[in-house]
């Protein structure tokens, strides 16, 4: 398995089963060119076999952290140490743009993720309520 970071769209579209939805171009695209942003792409034999992204927020009183996005490991490749791997390259990236901590939002009954994100050195910090608005069919806003 080699980790390496995702630079081109054509890297992100044939990838497209690692996520929820195919990615659309002009998504990638713009994913790809916004500061702070990255993805990692896991490779087993040449194949795309996982992805981490991840998110820099910077806060005035706070400096930078890394939201880790999200984690995803095709079905065949789980339980092999993939997404351990990658959430460790996300934390090792973190640690070498100068962010304070990185933290991932995750379902109390997702054993799998709790337990991937443990092994790397996570801690729990406890219950939260996550709360959310739609804005319209995500549709990238014009101009932009």
């Amino acid at each position: 398995m080699r980790i390496r970071r995702a630079t081109t769209t054509e890297e992100l579209l044939a990838a497209g089963d690692l996520f929820d939805s195919p990615p659309r171009e002009e998504w990638a695209a713009r994913f790809l060119t916004a500061a702070g942003h990255l993805l990692l792409l896991a490779y087993v034999d040449d194949r795309p076999a996982g992805f981490v992204s991840g998110i820099e927020m910077l806060h005035p009183d706070k400096g930078t952290e890394m939201c880790l996005y999200e984690l995803s490991v095709a079905p065949a490749y789980r339980r092999r140490g993939i997404g351990r791997a990658l959430t460790a390259a996300l934390a090792s990236e973190a640690r070498e743009r100068g962010c304070y901590g990185m933290w991932v939002g995750v379902e109390r009954d997702n054993r799998a993720a709790v337990a991937t994100y443990g092994s790397t050195g996570a801690q729990d910090e406890g219950v939260f309520a996550m709360l959310g608005w739609e804005f319209g069919d995500g549709e990238p806003e014009r101009g932009a």
